[in-house]
């Protein structure tokens, strides 16, 4: 009988595979003394071969996966595990201590760890310590006998299990043979959540303990349309999710279909489905997928992908290749949001209790301007090839927008009499993110030209729960009255201004959630590029006179995440 792990649905579909555990395995060992000091010689020379060899392949594979850029960290360890010095010491503590290989490695790489982390004036040589810490774990687990799991090598098709899954392994993957991920951390909003919709791989998310319930070879399903997986299934379990697996891929064909249609209503009502993108490389996705704009462009790509802070001209040339890669659809572009779980090593921020309730995204902007002008400068300058729209992060205060707008008006006016090309009217708008906003939206409405909702950090500070944090992950309730309230007030105060209310949170592409948006009259709905066309053709299918209705029981009869999610289910079944 199959085993049953239940999470949260986090991309959908159904992967059907052998498990792949992305799990380090346990790499402790005792010191002790030797006697054959030439076979222990042997055994070092050959984990550091082995370690060497493996990391060419490694090498070649992230090459073809993410390009020379992104492989050259390997060239880094390949030159470690080369290093006369380095190697001479250990071979030195082996002879001459008479001590077992894995102590003589543990002995020589911790005095060269702790000589890098101690260099805080220079980053580049602290990183460093980051690499010797990699590459003795690979030279340990040859010498031990045990296999790291590497997700460069994955060549077969397999569910990855993980305890969570960082930017780099996702990287690494090529996406062929990836059939699902199955997590024990995270929510819907984590970044193992968001990649997976990207790469279009079905996720199930904040399972708990996963890891520890399959082995790697086991026979997995996993449900990314429900919310769990069955271990080692029956047969008549795997045919009845194969048909599953194969209805889901009709609908995708159908969806398709909808790629140049407009985003409609069955009662006739046109709402705008746009997509949200970390990088310019993002921007064929969202065309792809026929996005009619794109509702959320995260600048920090711009600055996290680089050593120092990013020239205006280089923040220039990005802004002006994703506008003029939209053909005309407008582009929604999100200044500076450093800061609470984003960090830059060459922008040290101050240590704080509460980085997210802390000096973050416009607080840092307007602290620092120089900064803050120079990303505003070239946002302004691209406007000239497309329709830029420019939002501001966590705005708290009529005051910040109002200093947010005195900045941009001030660079622009510069701009023009220089002579610079620049849009006629350029909106701003803020994102609401903070329940004061919203709470507000009505006097907020006269000063923007638009919002745009982003409901992964209200939800987060309405609830008072850190979204990355598995113990309350039980506080992520995108259908919860309160917060249905919130989001109706914005929507709301919006309209009573003649401007527009977006979405941009992860709630925008959610399929119980999207109804009662539609209900609301959200006007636009960004999301990942991969679910733009299921929206699209859920839409078509729905009234928002009917679904007004339904919103307004929601918030004045329910009083709970689920009896409201219980409520739409209802209406969509009926």
């Amino acid at each position: 009988m199959s085993k049953r792990i239940t999470g949260i649905a986090a991309s959908d579909g159904i992967g059907i595979a052998k498990v792949y555990r992305l799990v380090d395995p346990d790499l402790s060992f005792e010191k002790h003394v030797i006697t054959d000091v030439n076979a222990e010689l042997a055994r070092i020379t050959q984990a550091m071969v082995a370690s060497t060899n493996e990391l060419k392949v490694i090498r070649q594979k992230a090459a073809e996966n993410l390009g020379e850029e992104e492989a050259a960290v390997f060239d880094a360890h390949i030159a470690i595990l080369a290093d006369p010095e380095m190697i001479s010491q250990i071979k030195s503590v082996i002879t001459d201590k008479k001590l077992n290989a894995e102590e003589a490695l543990k002995e020589v790489t911790d005095h060269f760890i702790t000589i890098f982390e101690e260099m805080t004036d220079n980053q580049y040589m602290q990183e460093r310590a980051a690499d010797v810490k990699d590459v003795t774990k690979r030279v340990l687990s040859h010498l031990l006998g045990k296999s790291l799991p590497n997700p460069a090598l994955i060549d077969s098709p397999v569910v990855v299990i993980a305890h969570d899954l960082t930017p780099s392994d996702t990287a690494q993957m090529d996406r062929k043979f990836v059939k699902g991920f199955l997590t024990d951390l995270g929510g819907r909003t984590s970044h193992s959540a968001i990649m997976s919709r990207t790469l279009e791989i079905p996720a199930v998310v904040g399972a708990g303990d996963a890891t520890t319930e399959v082995q790697d070879g086991d026979s997995l399903i996993l449900n990314g349309l429900d919310g769990f997986a069955l271990v080692n299934p029956t047969a008549g379990e795997k045919a009845k999710y194969q048909a599953e697996a194969d209805h889901y891929a009709q609908e995708r064909a159908e969806w398709q279909k909808l790629k140049n249609a407009a985003s409609v209503s069955k009662d006739g009502r046109h709402f705008e489905v746009a997509a949200n993108i970390g990088t310019p490389d993002d921007v064929q996705a969202a065309v792809d997928a026929g996005a009619e704009a794109v509702g959320l462009f995260r600048t920090e790509f711009l600055y996290m992908n680089s050593d120092r802070l990013p020239s205006e001209d280089e923040q220039f040339t990005a802004y002006k290749q994703v506008v003029q890669s939209m053909n005309g659809k407008p582009v929604v572009i999100r200044t500076m949001d450093i800061g609470g779980d984003k960090h830059l090593p060459y922008l040290p921020l101050p240590e704080e209790m509460n980085p997210f309730l802390g000096y973050r995204a416009i607080r840092i902007s307007l602290d620092r301007q120089e900064i803050f002008r120079t990303q505003l400068r070239a946002l302004i300058r691209a406007s000239h090839y497309g329709e830029i729209r420019i939002m501001f992060p966590m705005i708290a205060t009529v005051n910040e927008f109002r200093e947010a707008k005195k900045v941009f008006t001030e660079e622009e006016a510069k701009l023009v009499a220089a002579g610079v090309p620049v849009a006629e009217k350029i909106k701003l708008g803020m994102m609401v993110e903070i329940p004061a906003s919203a709470v507000f939206a009505d006097q907020f409405a006269k000063e923007v030209d638009f919002f745009s909702i982003g409901t992964n950090d209200l939800i987060q500070y309405t609830f008072a729960a850190d979204r990355g944090n598995e113990h309350v992950s039980y506080l992520y309730q995108p259908y919860n009255p309160a917060l249905l309230r919130l989001i109706k007030n914005v929507i709301d105060a919006a309209h009573r201004e003649g401007k527009i209310a977006a979405m941009c949170g992860e709630m925008a592409g959610d399929k119980y959630a999207v109804p009662l948006l539609m209900g609301m009259g959200l006007d636009e709905y960004s999301m990942s590029a991969t679910s733009v066309l299921r929206v699209r053709s859920q839409m078509k299918s729905l009234v928002t006179t009917d679904w007004a209705k339904v919103v307004e029981q929601a918030i004045t009869q329910c009083r709970t995440n689920e009896e409201v999610k219980s409520l739409v289910e209802k209406h969509l079944q009926a």
